[in-house]
């Protein structure tokens, strides 16, 4: 960890949560791909308790709402840490996306009610969130065209659509939908954020959409919903009617830089792995992987490529404690598809070095690759974000958008 950014009560914790990594999750990874889900959550939730015992609960959030109140760019370096492990480090730690977004929306722009009723057990660990935006029917990374609606009837919204790639929608209690509420509005301000509870009659589970060939449990689905007539009262609502694109906006960059968080973590596990793997493998008598130069190029093109990703995302995370997200939009955009990529390579260094052995279970690499390829997918295609980090810095050279 770059010491410009190690701040003093880092030092001991740091050291502290990087242990406990090591020491209570990642020797549950042996058995991560043979153990039922229901299993794991019953274990991990048993680990959340001493999480708790430790006050590093809700360690994200500031002190207000339980937290510790660390900056982002501290919390990013501990993220990283958690990331070590996966599958595992953020639950235990109750910053797990989709809840980490939800829970930052709900806290700066939900009414004292809906805080109370669901920002409150969602705090405590007691019941999981997820994020219902994605549609089949309209590109994703343009999220002022939706086809779901949400029509006002008295004290109540009646909301019809179609949704997929919701996350974590497996076993959530509710959804924070978007849904087009002003249908004849300017593009920005068509759309509304509400609360839906997954019990509600109207609330649809198709399924959870195979990534890869698997359909993934819990945390780490992502599931096909359709909201069929389904009736919430109009106090559900997040923020003022037509403000959904703002939050989505507010909500996404922050949760943009918490995927960059994770996947710096995520690409040194994978460095780690790759570099044991190429100095214990025997090619031939006296020659180990490590000493063949292709290999040497994978270790050294990985080392500084993690090194930089890191120090891009902590820059951005400092200039966002600094100035907010809003102003630090062109390098949340440019950390997005810049880390996104890198983890990906990583990732198949990593598998190339295994061989065969890389893409099964018999490491995490294969899984992991399988999960991380979204990263150039999830809040916002690469291409996206390089289009807007251009078309942003040509602006400044006087050229104007296309009719």
């Amino acid at each position: 960890m770059e010491a410009i950014f190690v701040t003093e009560r880092l030092k001991a914790l740091l050291p502290a949560i990087k242990s406990f990594v090591e020491v209570e999750l990642i020797p549950l990874e042996k058995d991560h791909t043979l153990r039922p889900f229901k299993e794991t959550e019953k274990l991990l939730n048993e680990i959340r308790k001493r999480v708790k015992e430790k006050g590093w609960w809700n360690i994200h959030l500031p002190v207000s709402e339980g937290g510790i109140g660390l900056t982002l760019c501290e919390f990013g370096q501990v993220s990283e840490i958690l990331s070590l492990s996966p599958y595992y480090g953020q639950y235990v730690f109750n910053a797990q996306p989709p809840d980490i977004g939800n829970t930052e929306l709900i806290a700066r722009f939900a009414s004292e009610a809906i805080k109370e009723k669901y920002l409150a057990p969602l705090l405590e660990g007691k019941i999981r969130s997820c994020f219902s935006m994605t549609e089949p029917e309209f590109a994703g990374s343009n999220p002022t065209r939706l086809g779901t609606t949400a029509v006002r009837d008295g004290d109540e919204y009646i909301i019809n659509g179609h949704k997929w790639f919701t996350s974590s929608a497996d076993g959530a209690s509710f959804a924070v939908v978007m849904a087009v509420t002003n249908p004849e509005a300017s593009p920005h301000e068509r759309a509304s954020m509400f609360i839906v509870p997954t019990d509600n009659p109207g609330f649809e589970f198709v399924r959870n959409i195979p990534v890869f060939g698997e359909a993934g449990e819990g945390w780490a689905s992502h599931a096909e919903i359709r909201y069929n007539n389904c009736r919430i009262p109009a106090g559900n609502r997040i923020g003022a009617e037509g403000s959904g694109f703002k939050l989505a906006q507010e909500r996404l960059g922050p949760g943009r830089i918490h995927h960059c968080m994770r996947w710096v973590g995520i690409a040194e596990k994978a460095f780690d792995l790759m570099c044991k793997r190429a100095a214990s493998r025997e090619i031939k008598e006296g020659e180990m992987l490590g000493h063949q130069q292709f290999i040497q190029g994978f270790i050294a093109e990985s080392r500084v490529e993690i090194d930089a990703a890191r120090l891009l995302v902590l820059r951005t995370a400092h200039n966002i404690d600094l100035f907010g997200a809003a102003s630090t939009r062109d390098q949340i955009a440019g950390i997005k598809f810049y880390v996104a990529n890198m983890v990906v390579k990583v990732l198949d260094r990593a598998i190339q070095v295994h061989g065969a052995m890389g893409i099964s279970d018999e490491t995490l690499l294969a899984n992991l690759y399988q999960h991380e390829r979204g990263a150039r997918i999830w809040d916002g295609a690469d291409e996206v974000h390089k289009q807007s980090l251009a078309l942003h810095i040509l602006k400044q050279y006087g050229m104007n958008r296309k009719k």
